[in-house]
């Protein structure tokens, strides 16, 4: 009998079709907690260039040009409320960068769980070769997937999130240089929009959920 027990089978799962389910939940988990983080990250990170902006001209309002607030909630606030004491304003900016360094290291400790998601499935692939041969297991773990395609999807999910924190990990050593409005508003709208992280991205997540029982 196979150790591996299928949806369509009575009992639990265990095995490798217990790991592939759990991975997978594991994979919701991670991408939750990681757009909750994106969220802090993005408010730290406009009161960064707040505070930059304000020690710029500390007496003007500072807009970003071309940002409209109630369209993408990335336009930087009236810098007249910042601190104008340069030691005050140079304290909390230090501490925002603290917690916008605190936020990107939960970051970079999500991806690496990320990874060994990955590499426990291919040892699972491994094993299934020497198990079954190069074609693998003759019935699906559980509706169509091969565990070949676990592997591609939540390699390329880790690929993706991988690219996402090296651009965090960039926008925060430069965010509390950069004096240019413009450029500061670049480093916003990539913060919050996430370019790596897109609407394929999702549909990964959401096929994998589907393809383990967690989506019906």
């Amino acid at each position: 009998m196979d150790e591996n027990v299928t949806p369509g089978r009575k009992g639990n799962l265990t095995g490798s079709a217990r790991k592939l389910k759990d991975n997978a939940a594991d994979w919701h988990n991670f991408i939750l907690k990681w757009e909750r983080l994106n969220d802090e990250g993005s408010a730290h990170a406009t009161k960064i260039v707040n505070l930059v902006l304000s020690k710029e001209s500390a007496k003007e309002t500072t807009l970003l040009p071309g940002a409209d607030q109630s369209d993408t909630g990335l336009s930087v606030a009236d810098t007249s409320s910042v601190p104008s004491s340069r030691t005050e304003l140079f304290t909390d900016l230090e501490e925002e960068c603290t917690k916008l360094q605190e936020i990107v290291e939960k970051m970079a400790h999500i991806v690496s769980k990320m990874e060994k998601i990955v590499s426990s499935e291919k040892g699972i692939c491994d094993l299934e070769t020497f198990q079954f041969g190069a074609k693998g297991r003759d019935c699906p773990l559980f509706l169509t997937w091969s565990t070949s395609q676990f592997v591609d999807v939540s390699s390329r999910l880790y690929g993706c999130y991988r690219q996402e924190l090296a651009l965090k990990q960039l926008i925060l050593r430069q965010l509390a240089h950069t004096s240019d409005p413009q450029l500061s508003m670049v480093y916003l709208s990539a913060w919050l929009y996430q370019p790596y992280i897109d609407d394929k991205t999702k549909l990964l997540l959401e096929s994998l959920l589907l393809e383990t029982g967690h989506r019906t």
